[in-house]
């Protein structure tokens, strides 16, 4: 059974989330060089939209949504989509990273505790695990994690018994284990505090190394795949459980 974000202990607030979207898909190519890579269709339904059913179970209200390559296609979904008047769309003519996209739009979440999420990926996640552990109150960032059979091209999390992060490398060429950024995270406004003022500024490099001893993390379970290159495109076609 999932753990809705409001049962959870969520404060009453309309929750917010960030859907990361902007980015060029290179690896995926040439599939990408005509459609934007989060509308890549999976079982005839384009990739972000299934963002939009864990939103929906887990009491999301309102999501901004970065934009860039291809943006009029996104535009064009939106203008018909059933969340059409809940999403913001914020477009980039230079891509600003995942943390500058959060950065630039504070106004967005205001004061509140926001999601943050990366809609290349394809997941089925449990979004209230998540949030329940951050409402704990002992971590700026509290991530999803999940066991990945690719620790080389993740970034790599060590949890300690609390399940605090007190340690995470992104892309170690040695990992010291397969506990994998899921692209999910429970986030508090003193982010903003922790953010470069830098352009292009990433979570991954810029920003999680320096919350070392302010950091939760939680195993998301259910499926994550990162929908990033034509192999794992195909196998999502064949693994995705929906």
């Amino acid at each position: 059974m999932h753990v809705s974000i409001r049962r959870a202990g969520y404060n009453g607030e309309i929750m917010k989330a960030f859907l990361l979207a902007g980015g060029l898909g290179t690896r995926l190519r040439p599939l990408t060089d005509h459609i934007p890579k989060c509308l890549v269709p999976v079982h005839n339904r384009p990739l972000i939209d299934y963002w939009f059913d864990l939103f929906d179970k887990y009491g999301v209200d309102e999501v901004l949504i970065n934009l860039h390559h291809l943006p009029d296609q996104v535009r064009l979904l939106f203008g018909h989509h059933r969340w059409r008047d809940r999403v913001r769309l914020f477009f980039e003519p230079t891509l600003l990273g995942s943390a500058g996209t959060v950065r630039d739009n504070r106004d967005f979440v205001g004061d509140a505790d926001f999601l943050v999420c990366y809609a290349d990926n394809l997941t089925d996640a449990n979004l209230g695990l998540i949030w329940q552990r951050h409402l704990k109150g002992d971590a700026v960032l509290t991530m999803g994690l999940f066991h990945t059979p690719f620790p080389k091209e993740c970034g790599i999390a060590t949890l300690d018994e609390e399940g605090r992060i007190v340690h995470f490398v992104e892309k170690p060429k040695n990992p010291e284990s397969d506990l994998a950024n899921a692209g999910i995270y429970a986030v508090s406004p003193a982010i903003f505090d922790v953010i470069p003022d830098a352009t292009p500024v990433d979570f991954g490099f810029d920003v999680i190394p320096k919350l070392t001893g302010r950091m939760a993390g939680v195993e998301v379970g259910g499926f994550l795949m990162d929908v990033g290159t034509p192999d794992r495109y195909e196998a999502v076609q064949r693994l995705w459980p929906h």
